[in-house]
């Protein structure tokens, strides 16, 4: 993409958040449409429920990874120049970080980006639990939970087994690559089949899958044609959410960014998606133990996210979709964990109401 007319005329850091702001609002309208969520998927899978909301996940998470190596191989993605791959990552903070947010994940009833596209609609426990998620993130990056952040990502890093590129560790040619993305493309279809997914829905999801190498390519075409260094990035929102918190709470004059257009973005397109469908309500907490949950969910995730270097999107998508070792790992610990976290909550929750009538695994 030749962006040197927009560069002649236009600053480069407004060029980059509004990039971010683009591709956001794409995300947002596409995952609220699609009803996209780790969460809702991790909690299916866990009970043998191989159904419509495990399919959205597929689909755009098939969708990410097969376009990321499609541009990658026809040489539109700088692969090897994004963050996770570029820098030395941590294996321990991938692992305990995965835990951490799957657990908080399930905890708050959504991930961070489910967070935000639910806030958008009206959703004021997501809005609180976002907000929540944004501080804790800010405190993990450069606050009061930094030490510690630091002290469990030192423990094991990439630089102790060679490296983060699971493509060279393997020796993975672009075809297998691809293949691999193909086959995650075929259990989506196979699912959605199975379980008579909406087509509509099915697209929506693969729509905000290809937020993500779009997010790649812009920010790959920005890094080969501007004069100040670019960092390669798809869509993640631990830093971004802690970021866009700074800019409302610093003073005027903080750096346009990708990322500082990426938060208001998604939330932008969330709210016309669902504005133009008729699905704005406002929705509170139902008591403060309710409140209690989502509040730690949210600081878990917060905390994990940003040790892992990665939401459940930014890990587990986006790393994912370049093949990052650490991102496999905090999708692992991810899935693992919300599946743990749930059935604690369940077996807690049956005991307390034998009854089952006051047990809601799954309200949103």
């Amino acid at each position: 993409m030749d962006l040197s007319f927009l560069l002649e005329r236009v600053p480069e850091p407004l060029i980059l958040a509004t990039g971010g702001l683009l591709v956001g609002m794409m995300f947002g309208a596409f995952a609220q449409q699609s009803r996209f969520c780790l969460r809702a998927a991790a909690l299916d899978f866990a009970h043998g429920i191989f159904g419509v909301r495990l399919s959205v996940w597929l689909f755009a998470f098939s969708a990410a990874l097969v376009m990321t190596q499609v541009l990658a191989g026809l040489g539109q993605v700088q692969i090897n120049e994004a963050r996770q791959l570029a820098s030395p990552q941590s294996l321990s903070g991938a692992a305990i970080g995965g835990l951490l947010f799957g657990a908080g994940m399930v905890l708050a009833r959504g991930c961070a980006s489910r967070l935000l596209v639910l806030s958008a609609t009206g959703n004021l426990r997501a809005l609180l639990s976002g907000l929540v998620f944004a501080v804790i993130a800010q405190a993990s990056l450069r606050g009061i939970l930094k030490p510690g952040r630091e002290w469990i990502a030192g423990w094991v890093t990439t630089a102790d087994v060679g490296g983060n590129d699971l493509v060279a560790m393997l020796g993975a040619s672009s075809a297998a690559r691809f293949g691999f993305g193909l086959l995650w493309l075929a259990a989506a279809v196979f699912f959605a089949i199975r379980s008579r997914a909406p087509i509509w829905q099915m697209a929506a999801a693969a729509g905000a899958g290809l937020a993500i190498p779009l997010a790649w390519w812009f920010t790959s075409s920005m890094a080969r044609q501007a004069f100040d260094p670019v960092q390669v990035e798809g869509v993640t929102f631990t830093g971004p959410s802690a970021d866009t918190l700074m800019l409302f709470l610093s003073p005027p004059g903080t750096q346009l960014d990708f990322d500082i257009g990426l938060v208001p973005g998604v939330f932008l397109g969330a709210f016309l998606a669902a504005f133009l469908a008729r699905e704005l309500a406002l929705q509170g907490f139902e008591g403060g133990r309710s409140m209690a949950r989502y509040i730690t969910g949210a600081a878990m995730m917060g905390f994990g996210g940003m040790l892992a270097g990665g939401c459940a999107v930014g890990a587990g998508v986006t790393g994912a979709s370049i093949f990052a070792l650490t991102a496999w790992i905090t999708l692992t610990g991810i899935w693992l964990s919300a599946a743990l976290t749930d059935m604690a909550l369940t077996r807690m929750e049956v005991r307390s109401d034998p009854s089952g009538k006051g047990v809601a695994l799954d309200a949103p």
